[in-house]
């Protein structure tokens, strides 16, 4: 007789006290393997995978797709050595799958019988219809609301039903709305912005910046700074190094409020805004002031290649003294970046575009980007914030400068 492993949730980080399952990657019934990830989990900082802790058979998940989970507790068990028999139970990691089953549902049932809502089961049963005769049109062949309504017309029937649950009307489409409900991180995230608009003085300053020396030097140097390197010379190298030589400046930018006290940090930790597919995330490069061009490119490449995998850790979200955010490579033109608590100011790079500008009494066609910085005004004043992006243009302006250090 083989033996039951736990499958459980592992500590989660600091300040982290539950997680939402996204995902399982098996079901009940399929063979599993030591160390091969079966859960993933989302809590409102990073994505978490779980692995298996022995070779088996996922004998059962006790906490299907959506479930809120703490550490410790029990996902699942590993039947640990046996071999897979039997097709998998698909209803297991359906996340509809603890919904009570209704009569009329014990007849055969087409593959997405399990994901239809609680709602349309009784619907079901209490018209006492044929599932296999109903045509789903949700999303992934679903079985919505509307599809019974439709089939119902057929029936006559369609009134009463309507009237019971109060229902759109057969004619409209299944497809005009859909609900989904928010991600974990989507929620943190809504709540950290709204935390900045209601607890901060936000205000944002613009300034634009002549991008000709940087695509200059660019065009001049990126294959050979890439073949010794092994990255490429990206602008947000340019934009973080000016950035640090501003907060030297302003240390007002760099520092955050606690209290009646303002905290001055001492120390550069870049945030750098990255858009990965479950939602905004601003992992920190750390000691950016020390860095170099190369180190600071392979590090922010890296960050962003694991923020789309869902590979950081804990470690590289939290802290940061500074944000950059590069909106310009979705075509933003101009923006107003929200502060992400509990620093004090955040800078927004733009597109990139040829615009025509006054240089020396004529007018010349120059490839110019709009920044902004949104800073908290109680401790920040205007001329500071003003002055900060004043400092950024002269640099990228003038690279010379950040290679002097002036």
């Amino acid at each position: 007789m083989s033996e039951n492993r736990e499958i459980k949730v592992p500590p989660l980080g600091e300040s982290v006290s539950e997680a939402t399952i996204a995902r399982w990657t098996k079901k009940a019934g399929e063979a599993v393997t030591a160390d091969e990830v079966l859960v993933e989990l989302e809590t409102d900082k990073v994505t978490l995978e779980v692995t298996a802790p022995a070779s088996g058979v996922l004998q059962e998940i006790k906490n299907p797709q959506g479930s809120t989970v703490v550490p410790g507790d029990v996902l699942g068990l590993i039947a640990v050595g046996a071999t897979a028999t039997a097709a998998p139970k698909a209803a297991e990691t359906a996340p509809q799958a603890a919904a009570v089953a209704a009569p009329a549902m014990s007849q055969q049932k087409p593959a997405n019988a399990d994901q239809q809502v609680p709602s349309v089961r009784r619907m079901v049963a209490e018209n006492n219809l044929n599932i296999q005769a109903i045509q789903g049109t949700g999303k992934g062949d679903r079985i919505t609301k509307t599809d019974v309504l439709t089939h119902l017309s057929g029936n006559q029937a369609v009134g009463t039903a309507q009237a019971a649950l109060n229902l759109a009307p057969s004619y409209q489409s299944a497809n005009r709305e859909e609900r989904v409900r928010m991600t974990r991180l989507r929620q943190r995230i809504a709540e950290r912005l709204k935390q900045a608009q209601n607890t901060a003085a936000i205000l944002t300053t613009f300034n634009e910046v002549d991008m000709t020396a940087i695509n200059n030097l660019r065009a001049k140097y990126k294959e050979n700074f890439e073949k010794k390197h092994g990255v490429k010379l990206g602008f947000m190298s340019f934009f973080v190094k000016a950035a640090i030589q501003a907060l030297k400046e302003i240390p007002a930018v760099n520092a955050e409020i606690d209290g009646e006290d303002i905290i001055y940090k001492n120390y550069y930790d870049i945030g750098v805004a990255v858009s990965a597919p479950q939602g905004l995330v601003v992992p920190v490069v750390r000691n950016a002031d020390m860095m170099s061009f190369a180190d600071l490119e392979a590090s922010i490449g890296d960050l962003g290649v694991r923020a789309r995998d869902g590979k950081l850790s804990m470690e590289d979200m939290t802290g940061g003294t500074f944000t950059v955010s590069n909106g310009g490579i979705f075509g933003s033109l101009m923006s107003t970046p929200i502060i992400n608590p509990p620093q004090t100011g955040i800078m927004g790079m733009h597109k990139i575009q040829e615009r025509p500008v006054a240089i020396d009494g004529k007018v010349e066609i120059r490839p110019m980007m709009y920044i902004a910085l949104s800073y908290d005004h109680r401790i920040i004043d205007g001329r500071e914030a003003v002055t900060f992006l004043v400092r950024v243009k002269e640099n990228i302006e003038n690279p010379e400068r950040l290679l002097l250090d002036m």
